[in-house]
């Protein structure tokens, strides 16, 4: 087996879509001599903003030192991204010696395409030795592959309306789920959140005696034009400054700095500053050039991206768009739009795509007018050649539509991978 028939067993087990729960992983990590009771892990889940803080946190007890384990998804541009040690993607090599391995264990458990990329974290991080692990949940929380480990500390980033066939259809039900990491004894870290959410997640910590740390009032930060000052649980930080743009960021930082400082007691300042500094998250409010890269993919972070085209007064944008069949489309293009002179809307290799003339429809109530593109390239080109100098253009609605043309945007910034 090599990378590529890898790749393609993997992806294969997509055929047996989504299946909430924890049995299959269980038995498949059993199989595997357990690795995850080997790791010191931090568990995430939320709506949005799991991955910049995920991030975050990796920088900070990396710079300080040790040794990590990152877990996210989805990936950007390699399958490899999703397993990180010390923020290096796992070599291809080591996919396929993991494949081979864990396809023997998991011949009669028809695991998903989760599971056993789960199950492939954990036995990786176990056999690097890593410090601690940062392991994001892929969706919900009490029934995703990855609440099979007990963490020593779990987050919550902000919940919102996602996944509604999955989760449930009110912030009261997402909430649930996703406060479904919280383990008896085990610290939780929440940022901000929906006053139903809150209850929920307070009472899920409460029930198992779990300390419950709340971003804005046991921590908090600052909002100056650039950068901000960190109050923490032990330290302060004036005038912190990441590579990662949007006020919204700025508590995913600190939800970030506070989890740092509950499992390392005390923080070198020069260090987390110096770490901070030097953070990076793709395809997030990523410019390059005059082209603005985001995964915004719901109502709640295309608000969030609203915030950011307000706060740098962009407006007039050309928009290439994409969006998975599954999202609501109203939701996410209604704060975008009085951002957008005109829009590209195409389709998505990965996933079922929302038909264009849905979002058309959308963007001529509002006098905005769009065309279709055959694909993603094919929608950035057209906005190449119709912008004027000096206008921006946006892609976003979709990591996936992210990943389709981040290369060339690169490419024209004069940039690489």
């Amino acid at each position: 087996m090599d990378y590529s028939s890898s790749l393609e067993y993997l992806y294969g087990l997509q055929h047996f879509g989504i299946k909430l729960g924890l049995e299959n992983t269980q038995r498949l990590l059993d199989r595997l001599g357990n690795p995850q009771r080997k790791l010191r892990i931090v568990h995430i889940a939320g709506t949005n903003g799991k991955g910049s803080t995920a991030a975050a946190l990796e920088q900070i007890l990396r710079s300080h030192g040790l040794r990590t384990g990152l877990y996210t998804s989805p990936h950007l541009h390699s399958f490899t991204e999703r397993i990180r040690i010390d923020n290096q993607p796992i070599c291809e090599a080591e996919v396929v010696s993991q494949t081979e391995s864990i396809r023997t264990c998991a011949a009669d458990l028809n695991p998903t395409f989760f599971e056993f990329t789960t199950a492939m974290a954990l036995q990786v991080f176990a056999l690097h030795a890593v410090d601690w692990v940062i392991l994001e949940t892929g969706l919900g929380g009490r029934l995703d592959s990855t609440n099979v480990v007990t963490p020593q500390l779990s987050i919550i980033t902000p919940v919102a309306l996602d996944h509604a066939a999955h989760l449930g259809d009110t912030l009261a039900q997402i909430g649930a789920e996703k406060g479904g990491i919280i383990k008896p004894g085990v610290p939780v870290i929440s940022a901000r959140q929906e006053p139903e959410v809150l209850t929920v997640l307070q009472s899920k910590a409460g029930e198992g005696k779990s300390t419950f740390l709340l971003a804005g009032r046991d921590f908090s930060w600052g909002m100056p034009p650039h950068s901000f000052d960190y109050r923490g649980l032990h330290t302060s930080f004036p005038q912190v400054d990441s590579g990662l743009v949007g006020l919204y960021q700025r508590e995913n930082i600190s939800v970030a700095i506070a989890a740092a400082e509950l499992l390392l007691g005390s923080l070198d300042p020069e260090i987390t500053l110096q770490g901070l500094g030097a953070l990076r998250w793709p395809g997030r409010l990523e410019w390059c050039g005059d082209i603005l890269l985001d995964g915004a993919h719901n109502p709640h972070a295309a608000a969030a991206l609203s915030d950011y085209l307000t706060e740098q007064n962009l407006h007039d944008l050309l928009w290439v768009v994409a969006l998975k069949s599954d999202k609501d489309a109203r939701g996410i293009l209604a704060p975008l739009l009085p951002h957008i002179e005109r829009v590209f809307v195409t389709g998505l290799d990965v996933e079922e795509t929302m038909p264009a003339a849905q979002l058309l429809q959308i963007t001529d109530e509002t006098g905005i007018a769009g065309e279709e593109c055959a694909s993603p390239g094919e929608a950035l080109q057209r906005a190449l050649n119709e912008r004027r100098p000096g206008q921006k253009i946006l892609v976003a609605g979709s990591l996936f539509l992210v990943a389709a043309v981040r290369g060339r945007c690169l490419e024209l910034a004069g940039a690489s991978l």
